[in-house]
């Protein structure tokens, strides 16, 4: 009797995370993109109009990160940060994962679409 309520109670858990990890982490249908340092919005462009681009961000501590546009895709390219988790995060693809340097206090995040 005991086994079966933790056999029941460990699918339960299972299938929470389950459609959790999928809700997470589904494509988003917005297309407009902040560029955010240090809670300031440096740039915000839209993937379906913005040309193929590289936008190197400086870090204040005299890093960089680079941002790759490419067929309307976002992501970082490239760092100078030690971890590079920013760079192996890949593209911006979920409203609820951005990209995010720790190092150089930047986000790469969907945002409202304008009209």
């Amino acid at each position: 009797m005991k086994n079966r309520r933790i056999l029941i109670a460990a699918a339960g858990i299972f299938l929470v995370s389950a459609c959790l990890s999928v809700w997470i982490l589904r494509r988003s249908e917005k297309q407009t993109v902040e560029i955010v340092q240090d809670g300031k919005v440096l740039d915000t462009f839209d993937l379906r109009r913005t040309a193929d681009r590289e936008i190197r961000v400086p870090a204040a501590d005299g890093g960089y990160n680079l941002i790759t546009i490419a067929n309307g895709t976002v992501c970082i390219s490239e760092a100078d940060c030690p971890d590079q988790t920013c760079v192996k995060m890949g593209t911006l693809k979920s409203d609820y994962l951005p990209i995010v340097c720790l190092p150089h206090r930047l986000i790469v995040r969907f945002a409202e679409d304008t009209p």
